[in-house]
């Protein structure tokens, strides 16, 4: 694929610098969890305000979309994303603009997000005339656990007009800085919670053959689990299956009548996705009544898998070494076996998702504190590479699509 545009979006990036920092950072010492953000949507509007969009808000979430209708229009359209909700998480950065919400925090980098997508907003309007399709800017609260993308969905924000292509980005402190980081097919796993219950019949410790003990039947499950997912599922496409939390029991010399299990499940394939849940419900039920006891299971289901499209790949990673160098892009080896809901869109309209790394100066990627950590922080400069990447990706869909 050959770029031909002959705007230079990184300098238009770096232009848009001190305003994405200036809103990452209001947005950072005011965050909001799950899908009523008010607050940060008010900031986002404001940015935006007297820019030539057409704000849609959502009825189910305070996520709403802001077209932009080019110029010259040829009849496509592609969308880009920001999500902006935080995590129950109490900061520990100690930055001047650390979160002056307890118990919240964006440690996720949602706010890095939606200011370089506000960033792309204003660049992309002060070129209105000259774009040929639509752009539709999706600002997404409850991304972290809420399926925001799919509420905005349902909500019909991205029926009209409908996108042909979707892409975004997120952040990770565990990346050289500036450099973008991606892969055809599945990215990231889908994401299901287990929730398993044990029941038998309480006794006294002493004499446990009164009862129906389901602590021992509660540890074979784990091991049975442990035995599916070795010998079942191909390694060639893979499921995690992790017991997190077991809770049984009151005292000592008490036989609890039942067990609570947690856990999750995460693959990269629908087939075994749906493998996977069989097997689970099959050990559950079968081993608990191997010992007179009964096993319920209940699946509360999360992300798809986030798939990537190659030909919305290959657009980024061509973007990315034309403006970085044969470093600014690498390909990712294998999946990450984390979860995102832009799944929801992915699964939808083709397109792609990319990391873009922001290690902080002077600090080694590998060792620095990952996302979802108290004391995570970000290479601001970063930002400006971010707002290029959108507009560049925007300016060459609209103009020759995926040819």
């Amino acid at each position: 694929m050959t770029l031909q545009s002959p705007i230079d979006w990184t300098a238009i990036g770096e232009a848009e610098l001190a305003d994405a920092i200036a809103l990452r950072r209001a947005i950072h010492a005011d965050p909001e969890i799950g899908l009523h953000c008010p607050r940060t949507a008010d900031k986002i509007k404001a940015a935006l305000a007297g820019l030539p969009l057409e704000i849609r808000d959502g009825t189910s979430t305070t996520g709403f979309v802001a077209i932009l209708r080019g110029g010259r229009d040829n009849g496509r359209t592609v969308l880009l994303r920001g999500d902006h909700d935080a995590l129950p998480m109490q900061e520990e950065t100690g930055l001047p603009f650390a979160s002056q919400v307890p118990g919240a925090m964006h440690a996720c980098g949602h706010d890095s997000h939606t200011a370089m997508l506000v960033g792309a907003a204003r660049a992309l309007c002060a070129r209105k005339d000259d774009l040929p399709g639509t752009i539709v800017f999706m600002f997404q609260p409850g991304e972290e656990g809420h399926h925001g993308a799919r509420f905005m969905i349902e909500d019909g924000l991205l029926a009209d007009p409908a996108p042909e292509a979707a892409f975004a980005l997120h952040i990770s402190p565990n990346m050289p800085a500036g450099v973008f980081v991606s892969r055809p097919g599945p990215l990231l796993a889908s994401t299901d919670a287990i929730n398993i219950t044990i029941r038998g019949a309480g006794a006294h410790a002493a004499m446990p053959q009164d009862g129906l003990d389901p602590i021992p039947v509660a540890c074979e499950i784990v091991t049975a689990l442990s035995t599916f997912v070795a010998r079942q599922i191909a390694v060639t496409d893979p499921a995690v299956l992790s017991i997190t939390k077991i809770t049984a029991g009151s005292a000592y010399n008490i036989v609890p009548d039942e067990v609570q299990m947690l856990g999750t499940l995460r693959t990269l394939s629908n087939a075994t996705r749906v493998k996977a849940k069989d097997g689970l419900a099959r050990i559950v039920e079968h081993v608990s009544a191997a010992h007179g006891c009964t096993g319920h299971l209940r699946i509360d289901e999360g992300y798809p898998v986030t798939q990537n499209d190659p030909r919305a790949v290959a657009l980024i990673r061509d973007i990315a070494v034309r403006m970085g160098g044969d470093g600014g892009y690498v390909t990712m080896p294998a999946p990450m076996m984390g979860g995102e809901d832009f799944s929801y869109v992915l699964r939808e309209i083709p397109g792609a998702m990319a990391f873009v790394g922001v290690a902080p100066e002077g600090t080694d990627p590998r060792t620095n504190p990952p996302l979802h950590n108290t004391k995570m922080t970000i290479d601001e400069s970063v930002m400006a590479k971010g707002v290029a990447m959108h507009c560049a990706l925007a300016d060459a869909f609209l103009n020759d699509g995926f040819d």
